[in-house]
């Protein structure tokens, strides 16, 4: 019985921040896959090693955790303004299924570089020794985010000093900004920064009760709640969270009733179809904490606590995405996540807010403005890093999609 060959595609394994993920350029992908549909989803499913009923991903590109099964297709632009285009794929471990609904703020870091690479920017664009700046249209959500990459020698300097918690080596600082981060993809300011028009609201979750809830759409849609309201003290490490069958059907709870109240979906059933947003986290006061690798934080180091979900587990450090959305928050006076962090309804604006999660601590910037009553966010920012880990071809069967 004759058997399918193989085929092989042009593509590269990178880290960006926290996530690993398989990049493609658009056009190096098969002609049926270029275009968004079943077919280009089935070669994802398939590169990354998807659907595995073991949750192993042995068979794929996937590492077998949210942060590592994902997939990243860039193109040049014919977006004014923007040099390209990136689309995200958050690929399921142990379903059929790639989610299209949100981005990847840690793999943002990678798309500059990437593109660099690849020729996708205009070479004099590109400094011979300084930091060149690749503006980057995120397809999935209509942002635009502004990277600065380093160069050296008229390539991508990708080496360097910079340490990020969540990496075990140092590597070379990529500064991004995710510019109006709550507008619409017309560009209207804030009115959907709080779906529910309010800064705090009560969400009522079968089998936990009445909770308080900031729910806002900055970076990603991310529904957050009080640590001490759930349980928990925000100290948790992810074994805490993700060997408790009970607590993370309590999170999907809550993710999925949050979600309609957002207007993300119709009803809870669908929560099941959208797994990648919105995002769940909780939130408690400054305190110190042992993390992941064993580093003793303190609590003068850092301005709260936060923990996050994704894909239904307690994320090892923090998304890159929620880390906007906590900047965000965290800017705004009255949010559960200013609360946390020491502010209040009579405080002002605070530009910055540093964050501890699992595996350490995280900066991150917001520029926040009052206009007309209502708050407004110009733009968040944060550093991340990123580097080339293998670049060739991968193969899949030719049948796959």
């Amino acid at each position: 019985m004759p058997h399918t060959p193989q085929i092989k595609i042009p593509a590269t394994y990178m880290r960006g921040g926290t996530s690993k993920g398989v990049f493609f350029h658009l056009d190096d992908l098969p002609e049926a896959a270029r275009v968004a549909g079943p077919a280009r989803d089935a070669l994802l499913l398939r590169v990354i090693g998807s659907p595995d009923p073991y949750a192993k991903q042995i068979d794929g590109m996937g590492g077998a955790t949210s942060s590592t099964s994902k997939a990243v297709i860039v193109a040049r632009s014919t977006r004014p303004g923007h040099d390209v285009d990136y689309l995200f794929g958050q690929v399921a471990i142990d379903k059929p299924f790639v989610d299209w609904s949100g981005n990847c703020g840690n793999l943002s870091s990678a798309v500059g570089p990437f593109a660099i690479a690849n020729g996708l920017l205009d070479p004099e664009r590109v400094p011979h020794d300084g930091v060149a700046v690749v503006r980057i249209w995120q397809a999935n959500i209509g942002k635009t985010i502004v990277a600065h990459v380093p160069t050296s020698a008229g390539q991508v300097q990708e080496t360097g000093d910079f340490e990020l918690d969540g990496v075990t080596f140092a590597a070379a600082e990529v500064q991004l900004e995710f510019i109006d981060p709550a507008a619409d993809e017309e560009g209207a300011d804030g009115s959907a920064m709080f779906p529910t028009g309010n800064l705090v609201d009560e969400l009522d979750v079968p089998g936990v009760g009445r909770l308080r809830t900031t729910m806002i759409n900055a970076g990603i849609p991310t529904i957050f709640v009080e640590a001490a309201a759930i349980g928990y003290d925000g100290t948790e490490l992810q074994d805490a969270i993700n060997g408790d069958p009970r607590a993370l059907a309590m999170f999907e709870t809550i993710r999925a009733h949050g979600a309609v109240r957002m207007g993300l979906i119709a009803s809870v059933e669908e929560a099941g179809k959208r797994q990648h947003t919105p995002k769940v986290a909780f939130v408690a006061k400054a305190a110190g904490y042992v993390t992941s690798s064993g580093r003793q934080v303190a609590a003068g180091e850092i301005d709260l606590l936060v923990r996050a979900l994704s894909m239904g587990k307690l994320h090892h450090a923090m998304m890159g995405t929620a880390a906007v959305a906590i900047g965000t928050a965290a800017a705004i006076p009255g949010t559960l996540v200013n609360l946390a962090a020491g502010g209040g309804a009579d405080t002002g604006a605070r530009d910055a807010v540093r964050f501890g999660h699992p595996s350490g601590t995280l900066r991150v910037g917001a520029e926040a403005v009052e206009e007309g009553g209502a708050w407004v966010v110009r733009k968040a920012l944060m550093s991340r890093s990123a580097r080339v880990l293998m670049e060739g071809w991968v193969r899949v069967p030719g049948d796959s999609f």
